[in-house]
C-alpha cells in the first residue's frame, strides 16, 4: 500500500496521485464543500489520470426521488451524481439505506429508556439498514468487479418501527410500545424552520438534517427499489436484531439484560 498526500485545490497533485490507478473509492463526509466540491475536484484528476471507474461516497439510502428541498445531504449527492454521469468515466453507486448504528447513536428513534419506539406516518414502512463493515465489503468487491452496474443496491437488514419494537421487547424481556411522533410532514415543517435558524449551513449533520433523514425514510421516498444482496455471493449480513443485541451487551457491561422499570413505576 502506498500513500500519497495532496491537496484537493491542487489537480497536479491529486492526478500524479491517481496515475495507475483503476478504480478511485471516494469514502468523505461532509456538505456542499465535502460532497460536491472536493469530489468533483477528485473527480477532474481521475479524468486527467485515465482513472477507469469511480465510486463516489454516497453510501445511503436512495436519494434519487426525494422531493427537492426535502433532504439536503441527499440532494448533494443528486447534484454530484449529475456531474459523474456527464464525465467520461464509468461510474457505481453503492446504496445501502441508513447505516445501522444510528439506530443506537445518533438517530433518536428508539427511546430505550422509556421503552418506546418512534414513527411518522405509518410504523409499517419498510426502513432499510446496513451496517458499515457489510457497505465496505460491498464496495471492495464492486471496485474489483468490471461488470459492475451504475448503482448497487444493498440492505444488511429491513425493518419497519413496529419490528424494531418488537425486537426490543424480546432482547430486553420489556414490552417496548410504538409511539406517534407526527407525520412526515409535520416532521418537514419542523425540519425547514431548524434549517432557517441554524447559523452553520456547512455542519454535516445538524439536528434538522437529522430530521430530513427520517422524513425521506418514512415517507418511503428514499426505500430502495432494487436490493441484490446475492451479487457477490453468500454473506452472512448483520442484521438489526445483531445490531440491537450488541449495544445492550455493551451498556450493561456484563452481557446481562438492562434493568429496566416496568411501565407507570
Amino acid at each position: 500500500m502506498e500513500i500519497h498526500e495532496a491537496a484537493y485545490t491542487d489537480r497536479a497533485g491529486l492526478a500524479s496521485a491517481l496515475s495507475g490507478v483503476d478504480t478511485v473509492i471516494s469514502a468523505v463526509s461532509g456538505a456542499r464543500p465535502v460532497i460536491v466540491d472536493a469530489q468533483r475536484a477528485l473527480l477532474a484528476a481521475a479524468v486527467d489520470a485515465g482513472v477507469a471507474r469511480f465510486i463516489p461516497s454516497d453510501y445511503s439510502a436512495d436519494y434519487r426521488r426525494v422531493t427537492p428541498g426535502s433532504n439536503r445531504n441527499f440532494e448533494l449527492r443528486r447534484e454530484f451524481a449529475a456531474e459523474l454521469d456527464a464525465a467520461p468515466i464509468r461510474v457505481t453507486s453503492v446504496l445501502n439505506g441508513a447505516f445501522a448504528d444510528m439506530l443506537t447513536g445518533q438517530a433518536p428513534m428508539i427511546l430505550f429508556n422509556r421503552h418506546r419506539v418512534l414513527f411518522w406516518s405509518s410504523p409499517d414502512q419498510v426502513l432499510d439498514f446496513t451496517t458499515k463493515d457489510d457497505v465496505a465489503r460491498v464496495v471492495a468487491l464492486a471496485a474489483l468487479d468490471e461488470d459492475a452496474p451504475r448503482v448497487v443496491e444493498i440492505a444488511g437488514d429491513r425493518v419497519t418501527a413496529r419490528s424494531i419494537a418488537r425486537t426490543m421487547t424480546e432482547l430486553t424481556e420489556t414490552p417496548f410500545s410504538l409511539q406517534w411522533a407526527g407525520t412526515t410532514g409535520m416532521l418537514a415543517a419542523v425540519s425547514r424552520v431548524g434549517r432557517l435558524l441554524s447559523k452553520d449551513k456547512d455542519q454535516a449533520f445538524p439536528a434538522w438534517q437529522g430530521m430530513q433523514y427520517f422524513v425521506s425514510m418514512f415517507s418511503g421516498e428514499a426505500e430502495l427499489q432494487h436490493v441484490n444482496n446475492d451479487r457477490y455471493g453468500p454473506h452472512e449480513w448483520t442484521s438489526v436484531r445483531d445490531v440491537l443485541e450488541a449495544h445492550l451487551k455493551e451498556t450493561t457491561g456484563d452481557g446481562s439484560q438492562p434493568a429496566m422499570a416496568h411501565p407507570g413505576h
